[in-house]
């Protein structure tokens, strides 16, 4: 069942105006007690000695927040609110004010080994900056706020490398390394949906590791060099394929040479050699008439 604990804004007094009051009450309780001479009447004296106490525990309610700091006041084991309000304050003493942090957090997850949606083993890790928005739920409907925001974190990057491939020729398909602006995008939507409950907010998660496992590095290596090379072929062949159609239709359009269906066929080929060979075709020249 989804908590339904939410921060609420607490006022507080400012802390100065509340210590000026409590030094003019000790000024006072001073003069009180002068007043009341050697033989002091015991209601005046227990009167005096109530006053004290209570001045004396005001004296707890003062505290100080740093900037981008808050403080979560809770009575009794209830919550009665957050103050956001920074510099020296007083709240009521017997308040319990557990400071809270609201600023940017880095984590730097550990590198997990996961197999990606291919079942090839890979080395993941990402980069993290959080920061905490609402201090009630990540005081009170987690444990531990940062743990929980690690855990998390790395169950994400766990889904996320297990959704994809690590590398893939099809543009169509969207790639761990080729496509690393979209997957970015993913995870740190993926996180921010996991740690929504404990009030945190991802300003960015990035992957900062991905790699091959060492066991098939090597191998996976050769393979993207094969697809490399079966890539490069491809687009050679489909040049020259345009190439040559360019080369036939010019050449009956300007009449320059008829060729029977026998020499076109010897001149493509020709051309599909010299275009498609990876060194320098050697040509033959032929000093006879073209038919010898």
């Amino acid at each position: 069942m989804e908590m339904k604990t939410h921060e609420m804004d607490r006022k507080v007094v400012d802390g100065w105006v509340a210590l000026a009051i409590m030094v003019a009450v000790g000024i006072g309780l001073f003069v009180w007690l002068i007043s009341l001479g050697r033989h002091p009447h015991p209601i005046a004296v227990l009167g005096l000695i109530l006053t004290a106490a209570v001045w004396f525990v005001c004296l707890f309610g003062l505290f100080t927040l740093q900037p981008n700091m808050s403080a979560v006041l809770t009575l009794f084991g209830k919550y009665k609110g957050t103050t956001r309000r920074e510099g020296f304050q007083w709240a009521n003493p017997f308040f319990t004010k557990k400071k809270l942090s609201l600023r940017a957090h880095n984590l730097n997850s550990e590198r997990i080994k996961v197999n990606d949606v291919e079942g090839n083993p890979i080395e993941i890790a990402a980069v993290v900056v959080w920061r905490v928005i609402d201090t009630a739920k990540a005081s009170f409907d987690v444990e531990d706020y940062h743990e929980y925001v690690e855990i998390q974190t790395d169950a994400a990057l766990r889904n996320l490398a297990m959704a994809y491939p690590y590398d893939s020729s099809d543009d169509a398909v969207l790639s761990l390394r080729g496509d690393i602006e979209e997957v970015t995008e993913k995870l740190q939507q993926h996180v921010q949906e996991r740690v929504a409950k404990a009030g945190v907010l991802i300003d960015e998660a990035r992957i900062a590791h991905l790699a091959y496992a060492p066991e098939i590095a090597g191998a996976m290596l050769q393979r993207q060099q094969a697809g490399a090379v079966v890539a490069a072929r491809t687009r050679i062949v489909d040049g020259a394929v345009g190439m040559v159609e360019m080369a036939l239709a010019q050449l009956n359009e300007k009449g320059i040479v008829h060729l029977d269906e026998e020499r076109k066929a010897a001149m493509v080929s020709n051309l599909m050699v010299v275009l498609c060979s990876d060194k320098a075709a050697q040509p033959i020249v032929n000093a006879g008439s073209l038919y010898s």
